[in-house]
C-alpha cells in the first residue's frame, strides 16, 4: 500500500468518527475513536508516540508527542479547539521533520463540517 493508499483509509476514517461523533467532545475522545477505526481498516496505527528533540547531537525528551502515527509514514495530529491556528500547522511540520515523515494530517474535529477543520501538510 502506497502512502497516498494509506493517507485516503485515514482521511475516510477521520470523516467516519466526525460524522458519528460529531463537534464538542475533548480531544482524546477523537483520539481513541480515530485510532480504533484506523486499526479496523487493516492499518498499524501508534498512539502517543514520544518524540524526541535532537539538539547539538543531544537527544532531548521534552514531551513532544505524535498523536497517531499510521503505517510509520503519515502523522496525524488531533485538535477539538474553536479554529486552526498557523502554530498548529507549524507544530505538524515540526513533528514531521523530526520524525523523518513527509506526510501529516492536523485535523480540528469541533467543527460542523470536518473538511473545514482538515489541512494535509507535506514536508
Amino acid at each position: 500500500m502506497n502512502i497516498e493508499e494509506i493517507f485516503k483509509i485515514t482521511l475516510d476514517c477521520s470523516f467516519r468518527v466526525h460524522s458519528s461523533l460529531g463537534p464538542g467532545l475533548l480531544e482524546s475522545a477523537y483520539e481513541e475513536a480515530l485510532y480504533f477505526e484506523l486499526k479496523r481498516a487493516g492499518l498499524f496505527v501508534e498512539k502517543q508516540i514520544p518524540l524526541p528533540l535532537i539538539y547539538k547531537e543531544v537527544k532531548l525528551e521534552i514531551g513532544y508527542r505524535i498523536d497517531l502515527l499510521v503505517e510509520n509514514v503519515v502523522i496525524i495530529e488531533i485538535k477539538s479547539i474553536e479554529q486552526l491556528a498557523d502554530i498548529h500547522l507549524a507544530q505538524v511540520l515540526t513533528y514531521l521533520k523530526l520524525s523523518g515523515c513527509k506526510l501529516g494530517l492536523l485535523v480540528n474535529f469541533n467543527v460542523l463540517h470536518l473538511k473545514e477543520g482538515i489541512k494535509r501538510v507535506i514536508l
